[in-house]
Parts: structure tokens; C-alpha cells; sequence
């Protein structure tokens, strides 16, 4: 089906454009929202009288890409990402990180209209990003991806376990003292047990003989 728009509609096209579309679409969607017309004669005069607005139009987002494209390829757009000391980022950038970061420094670029090499960043450094704004107008914006290393328990826990280690070892050694000091004593008790044995033996003869005098 043939329609006339009657608004910009990105990826579709811009106000004046005549597109073939879907019946479905252009009913359900296009038509009750005005962004399109059909296409048949009396619309195709009143474009024709619009036109020279229309065009007026175009000329200024002309000049307004122009500005931001300069002002885009200014900039230097950092990001700071959660990322392991090998510089591997936890996550990616994509073109939604970008877009929100553009958000912040005041420029309201459409997700869809950047492009980034190879689709995401998954490491710090430096990069170029492919930023479209009207026509064939398109800016190249620096970034620079910086890392953030994250502090997990588990580096915790492994930072701990060294001191719990040096503790048991230490208990362990203060346990063996104290055994092997219990064994010494038990050891001395027992042979002064068996010198008193000793010396009770050597002790009865001559009690017996002694008696045997008597």
C-alpha cells in the first residue's frame, strides 16, 4: 500500500517521502497515529504545497547534524566498567551504554544510530565509535573504556585463608608442645615409679636377712 508521510519515522523515512508499506501497517499503525496519508491526488497536492516547508525543514536538521557532529567529534566519552586486572571488562559496552552516557553530556542520539566495531567493547582502551545523524551525515566519537576493579569476597576469603592457615599451624605446634611436655612427664613419672620399684626389691633381702639373724 502507498502512503504519503506525513512525519518523520526512523527507519521508515521523513515527512513528504512516499513509501509502499503493509495494508496492517498503515491502518493499524500509521494512519491513526498521523504519521502517514494515502497516497492518492488530493494528498499529493497538499504535499506539493508543503514542499517548500518541507524542504525548509530538511535544511535545518542539515545544519544541526553538522553542529553536533562537530561537537561529537570533540569529545571524548569516558566510560568506567567493572573489569578484572587483565583489563577484561565484566559486562559490555554497546550501544545502549553509549546512549546513555550521550544522555548525560546533553545529546539525545538514538540506541540504533551508533555503531560500534565488531557490535560491543569488551576490554579497556581507547576506541571509535560511528555515530549517524541526518542523511549521510555521520560522526566518528572517541571513547575510552576504563576499569574498575571489583572487590568479590571471594578475594577476600583467599586473602583470610593465609592468617587461618598461619593460626591452625600455630595451634597445632602449641598442641604438640603440650602433648610432648604430657609425654616427658608421664615418661619421668614412670621411671620413678620403677626406681622405686628397684629400690623395695633391694631393700627386701635385707630385711629377710636381718631376720634370719634374730
Amino acid at each position: 500500500m502507498k502512503v504519503i508521510l506525513n512525519k518523520d519515522l526512523s527507519p521508515l523515512g521523513e515527512e513528504g517521502d512516499v513509501k509502499d508499506v503493509a495494508k496492517g501497517y498503515a491502518r493499524n499503525f500509521l494512519f491513526p497515529r498521523g504519521i502517514a496519508l494515502p497516497y492518492n491526488e488530493r494528498t499529493v497536492k497538499l504535499f506539493e504545497s508543503r514542499r517548500e516547508e518541507i524542504e525548509a525543514r530538511k535544511v535545518q536538521k542539515r545544519n544541526d547534524a553538522a553542529g553536533v557532529k562537530e561537537k561529537l567529534e570533540a569529545l571524548t566519552l569516558e566510560i568506567t566498567m567493572p573489569a578484572g586486572a587483565n583489563g577484561k571488562l565484566y559486562g559490555a559496552v554497546t550501544n545502549q551504554t553509549i546512549m546513555d552516557e550521550l544522555a548525560k553530556q546533553g545529546f539525545q542520539i538514538e540506541r540504533k544510530r551508533i555503531e560500534i566495531p565488531g557490535s560491543s567493547v569488551k576490554n579497556v582502551g581507547k576506541y571509535k565509535v560511528l555515530v549517524k545523524l541526518y542523511e549521510s551525515a555521520a560522526a566518528e566519537l572517541a571513547i575510552t573504556v576504563i576499569g574498575q576493579e571489583i572487590k568479590t569476597e571471594a578475594k577476600k576469603t583467599a586473602a583470610a585463608r593465609p592468617a587461618r592457615k598461619r593460626r591452625d599451624e600455630a595451634g597445632q605446634d602449641e598442641a604438640k608442645i603440650d602433648a610432648d611436655a604430657g609425654a616427658g612427664s608421664e615418661t619421668a613419672a614412670a621411671e620413678a615409679t620403677a626406681a622405686e620399684a628397684v629400690s623395695e626389691e633391694a631393700a627386701a633381702p635385707e630385711a629377710d636377712a636381718s631376720k634370719a639373724t634374730d
